[in-house]
């Protein structure tokens, strides 16, 4: 039986996850965030300090990363910790944004992400869906914001807690993330040209949500 596969690419900060995960609720599919797969692995590298390309290529093979559906929610299996809590803060963020442009690394997610969309009826998010891991995805939608929107957004989100970072720190690291994800040689972020573009710089969430799920329901139909 053939899957529905939805690709969701766009720069760091957009919401991707968050959204995605609440489009897969309304739908019952499967969310993926590939982003936490790399994430693991640049928390793995900064446990390790394997941070450069040949030190992380060298420790691939141990480098055990699993996702989990419960309930429909994904958790992230690093050699068999859930780290699903762990991998949020801006230091990990830095170091998923250097492993993803590891060849070696790029090629054991990219195995694991076509097996999970052969499988299962899944919305993917992440920086190269649509055009490396499921080109022929039913729909693919580019979904993006301002840099300023998105730090704005990082540092209400992390401003009841502990050692905050001011929003200027927040903005250059949003900033420096996008550089490096457009400027790799392996995949780098771009929309894919027959993306539909979702800019949700003046967009309230709820508002994001429906208008994604409406346009997978008119795709579908």
């Amino acid at each position: 039986m053939k899957t529905i596969n939805i690709a969701i690419d766009g720069p760091s900060g957009a919401g991707k996850s968050s959204i995605s995960k609440a489009v897969a609720a309304d739908l019952g599919f499967i969310h993926v965030d590939t982003g936490a797969m790399y994430r693991a692995i640049g928390l793995y590298a900064l446990r390790h300090a394997c941070t450069e390309p040949d030190a992380i290529t060298a420790q691939i093979d141990k480098v055990d990363v699993e996702l989990k559906f419960i309930a429909g929610a994904q958790r992230v299996m690093l050699c068999g910790e859930d780290v699903s809590d762990y991998i949020r803060s801006p230091e990990v963020s830095m170091a998923a944004s250097a492993v993803a442009a590891v060849p070696a690394v790029r090629e054991r997610m990219l195995d694991l992400q076509k097996k999970i969309a052969s499988e299962n009826n899944i919305i993917m998010d992440g920086r190269d869906i649509g055009t490396v891991v499921l080109p022929h995805a039913d729909l693919k939608i580019f979904l993006t914001a301002s840099a300023e929107e998105r730090a704005s957004r990082r540092y209400l989100e992390l401003r009841e807690k502990p050692n905050c970072p001011p929003y200027e720190e927040i903005l250059k690291d949003i900033e420096q993330r996008d550089y490096n994800d457009t400027h790799r040689e392996i995949a780098p972020l771009r929309q894919a040209e027959d993306a539909v573009l979702v800019d949700s710089s003046h967009m309230g969430f709820n508002e994001v949500v429906e208008h994604i799920t409406d346009l997978i329901r008119e795709k579908l139909d």
